[in-house]
């Protein structure tokens, strides 16, 4: 019996830096400077034992000003994936913009250009897809392919006060913040359970996991 592809694939673009690992101003350029985010690799597992496909999405303007060459680059994504499948996980693909902002090019975030890369690899319809990032310019990425933002407050955005995240927040309407990758998965997996308990008429336990959001 041949599996049933009429509905789409479930796809959670994530970006890298402060979402996955740890961020650096000055761009990590080798395997020793990459350090997870704790819970984002288990994160990234429970989602892919939920089926969801992951896949990376990230600018590496380091490559475009000569900081770290494709060899250093490759190196710190088969890490990053050798990281994640101790936890379980994986990303099904890594998409990456190695250009400066000088460069002009169509795949720098915050313009469309990788994730419209990715929902043709994958043929996905963009609306459809969750894009989880930790600065504005991932919320301002996904607004632009139209794919449904969610930014994780982490380090990265650590010195907002809830007045500034709000402000910044009201430049992408219909976004969601989560306190870690961690809260964005049990989220998106408890969306998921209650809406096919609401499909089959049923009522769902109610949960009280840590971090489950509305």
């Amino acid at each position: 019996m041949r599996s049933d592809h009429s509905h789409s694939m479930k796809l959670v673009i994530l970006g890298r830096d402060g979402t996955l690992n740890e961020y650096r101003d000055d761009h990590v350029k080798s395997v020793d400077e990459l350090v997870p985010v704790p819970g984002a690799l288990e994160a990234v597992a429970r989602l892919n034992h939920a089926g969801w496909h992951t896949v990376m999405a990230t600018n590496q303007p380091g490559i475009g000003r000569g900081l770290l060459d494709m060899v250093s680059l490759n190196a710190i994504h088969i890490r990053l994936n050798q990281l994640l499948a101790e936890k379980g996980g994986r990303l099904a693909a890594a998409f990456f913009c190695p250009h400066t902002p000088e460069e002009g090019c169509e795949c720098r975030k915050p313009l469309p250009g990788l994730v419209q890369q990715i929902g043709e690899r994958f043929g996905v319809e963009l609306s459809s897809i969750h894009m989880v990032g930790a600065s504005l310019r991932d919320l301002q990425t996904a607004q632009a392919a139209g794919c449904v933002p969610h930014l994780i407050r982490g380090a990265r955005l650590g010195a907002l006060d809830d007045e500034q995240l709000a402000s910044l927040l009201a430049l992408v309407p219909g976004a969601k913040v989560h306190a870690s990758l961690g809260a964005f998965a049990e989220s998106l997996i408890q969306k998921e359970r209650r809406s096919k308990a609401d499909a089959r008429g049923e009522a769902l336990a109610p949960d009280t996991a840590p971090g489950a959001l509305n």
